[in-house]
């Protein structure tokens, strides 16, 4: 195991890092999981925030072939998240959000549930950058999924043994924007930035006259775009997400 972990971090600080995993030979896609949870906590930030991506290729992957062994990956990212498990849950929702936009039926079952982590009425997150997770997974999902955001009976009724009826997944469904919108408003600019991208990428058309007041703020946070992290500005997260608001007009 110490050979793989330390053979799969090697792989993931290179540019083609998910290609270089998939040629680790003989290796199962359940024997990586150790590994890359230990990853969402490495002192490397690339480290970090690739192994987000690389969760999302594994387990999409995995659920294809057995979909009970996806979902109980996801429910050890929850369980992470959870104050009974000890731990602060660094890089959880990060991980779910990148599995959701790779796999459709994981969407299905687990969108709500991320989306609850930033509900006051739900299982609200109090730590800032488990929030800023929050909001990056949804906006991964966003940019893959955006149906995901609106209420549609083909993507929110979960199929095979953790199916529902299509009234019960109405009731349980949830309006997300309501919910978006204050952190546009965050101390943190890493929260107000990545809000403003989420609510581009659903096309929020009420966050317009919130999004405006963002156009001078020149704050930098850092943002992982799949390969590389860089320091973006809020104000420019706040004029492309109007830019593509205004788009689909």
């Amino acid at each position: 195991m110490r050979q793989l972990k330390w053979e799969m971090k090697a792989r993931l600080r290179s540019r083609a890092f998910l290609e270089e995993l998939h040629e680790l030979s003989g290796v199962s896609l359940r024997r990586m999981i150790n590994p890359l949870f230990s990853f969402l906590c490495d002192a490397d930030e690339i480290v970090r925030w690739r192994a987000v991506t690389a969760f999302g290729e594994v387990v999409s992957r995995l659920a294809e072939q057995d979909v009970e062994s996806a979902r109980v990956i996801v429910r050890r990212l929850i369980w992470n998240l959870n104050d009974e498990s000890g731990g602060i849950g660094w890089g959880a929702p990060e991980a779910m959000g990148e599995i959701m936009a790779r796999h459709g039926g994981m969407a299905a079952e687990y969108f709500q549930i991320l989306l609850a982590y930033i509900r006051e009425d739900g299982n609200f997150l109090e730590h800032e950058p488990l929030q800023a997770g929050v909001l990056w997974g949804l906006a991964r999902v966003a940019e893959i999924r955006p149906e995901c955001f609106v209420w549609n009976p083909t993507v929110h009724v979960p199929a095979g043994e953790a199916g529902r009826s299509p009234a019960a997944a109405e009731a349980a469904f949830t309006e997300p924007v309501p919910y978006i919108l204050p952190f546009l408003d965050a101390g943190a600019p890493e929260l107000r930035g990545l809000a403003a991208r989420l609510l581009g990428l659903i096309g929020a058309a009420e966050a317009v006259i919130r999004l405006e007041r963002l156009l001078d703020d020149g704050r930098p946070f850092r943002f992982y775009d799949g390969i590389r992290v860089s320091d973006v500005r809020v104000k420019d997260q706040a004029a492309e997400a109007m830019e593509r608001i205004r788009s689909r007009r």
